[in-house]
């Protein structure tokens, strides 16, 4: 096998790979043997398939396949010998007028930059910790007790916690919105749905009520004509209603799975789910700090483009669909989304090279305990367990999310990082 190498830009590099013709016909002219050997044709007996006929029948395919193979593996060869730590997936493209007796090909593809020795123990960054408490759980088992409750109208005036439904409409200078009719909506006071102006208007008011309340909108807002402006929203309340929270007992225990319907069961089950969520907490803190402050050292050194705008290309996507979502048909540009994506971009590559340089390998057990950890969310675990292993892609992502957390915190334990302590829900609550 010959190699030559091109560099066409700082990051970009062309291989040119020539190889004799016999190593790919030797691999089809035994595939096709192994398919004469098994394949039923009518007309034919098993195994007496004329090797014309099957060189007619399947050639083209076996030989496509097999040259794919090749060239996959010839590359890996390549890169070994040259040593090159490629970026992204190649390009690959065949040369049609190779010398008889030849296979020639070429691969373009981008280089992850030379970083040179990476040392970690200069960042500096706030290592989040937190822990789950009693009163956490109590907090938690309210909010269980809220999302279960029942509402009863009442005849009196709204009170903050009440459930509300009422019909309004806006006037204001631009108009009237909607033009015609008027809007209805549920809301519960002291639930911030609604402007903080709006709601403390609607405190007293009971069914059957109407008024015209006056607030000012924000700016922005979801409505441009209103954006900023002074508006009377006329508004008839249709009814109140008061929540009725059912008690913790043994028949709400076991509407949760809880067969013993036990409260200490029960708060154990709900300690091992919010420490669950604590812990992916945290690491998504970590991981964010730790990458910042990584990308931020190595800042001066280039991307590979082509790899920086497929990520944008991702981002805008992502971002499209999320709007398509929200009920927004919104054209995301990737060139809106280059600075996020070169950052992106950049942390993956620094944490794939401290993990050769520092001969750092996947923990087989932390992938297990991580692939438990994610099944024991869904109602069936053994489902999504055989689901990882017999989907390539899925584990791929598993197996790199994984050993991105290892990377993360093999730098967290070496770098100078300082703890700070916060409570359960602080740590809970997005950083600002």
């Amino acid at each position: 096998m010959q190699v030559s190498l091109e560099n066409t830009a700082a990051l970009e590099r062309r291989m040119t790979v020539v190889l004799p013709a016999e190593r790919l016909e030797g691999v089809v002219g035994s595939r096709l043997q192994e398919i004469s050997r098994t394949i039923k044709l009518k007309g034919f007996r098993p195994g007496k398939v004329p090797a014309k006929v099957v060189q007619q029948r399947y050639g083209e395919q076996v030989r496509a396949e097999a040259f794919g193979e090749l060239v996959r593996e010839t590359f890996d060869e390549a890169i070994r010998q040259e040593n090159l730590k490629p970026a992204g997936s190649p390009a690959f493209q065949p040369a049609p007028d190779a010398p008889a007796g030849e296979i020639r090909y070429t691969a373009t593809f981008e280089v992850v930059p030379d970083f040179g020795d990476i040392d970690v123990t200069k960042l500096q960054f706030e290592r989040v910790v937190s822990a789950v408490e009693d009163s956490d759980i109590d907090t938690m088992l309210g909010t269980l007790r809220e999302q279960r409750r029942t509402w009863d109208a009442v005849e009196r005036g709204a009170d903050t916690g009440d459930m509300i439904r009422v019909e309004t409409f806006a006037t204001a200078e631009a108009g009237r919105f909607p033009p015609e009719g008027s809007e209805q909506g549920v809301t519960v006071l002291g639930s911030g749905s609604l402007l903080p102006e709006l709601e403390n208007q609607l405190v007293g008011l009971q069914t059957g009520d109407e008024r015209e309340l006056d607030i000012t909108f924000p700016d922005p807002w979801r409505m441009p004509a209103l954006a900023g402006q002074p508006a009377k929203i006329s508004v008839k309340v249709l009814s109140v209603s008061a929540p009725n929270l059912p008690e913790i007992d043994e028949a709400f225990i076991k509407s949760f799975g809880i067969r013993s319907g036990k409260l200490e069961v029960f708060r154990k089950e709900v300690r091992a789910n919010l420490e669950r969520e604590l812990k992916g907490t945290l690491m998504n803190r970590l991981r964010s700090e730790v990458m910042h402050k990584l990308v931020t050292a190595h800042s001066q050194f280039e991307m590979p483009p082509r790899l920086v705008e497929a990520e944008a290309r991702n981002l805008a996507n992502a971002a499209a669909e999320q709007a398509k979502e929200q009920g927004q048909d919104i054209k995301m540009l990737p060139e809106n989304f280059m600075a996020p994506a070169r950052n992106r971009v950049a942390a993956s590559l620094l944490v794939g090279e401290i993990a050769r340089q520092n001969s750092l390998r996947l923990d087989q057990a932390r992938l297990k305990d991580t692939m438990q950890l994610i099944a024991s969310t869904y109602e069936d675990p053994s489902q999504v367990i055989e689901l990882y292993r017999t989907d390539p892609n899925l584990m791929r992502n598993l197996q790199n999310r994984v050993m991105e957390e290892q990377v993360i915190d093999w730098i967290a334990e070496r770098a100078n990082a300082s703890e700070h302590p916060l409570s359960f829900s602080e740590a809970m609550r997005p950083p600002a």
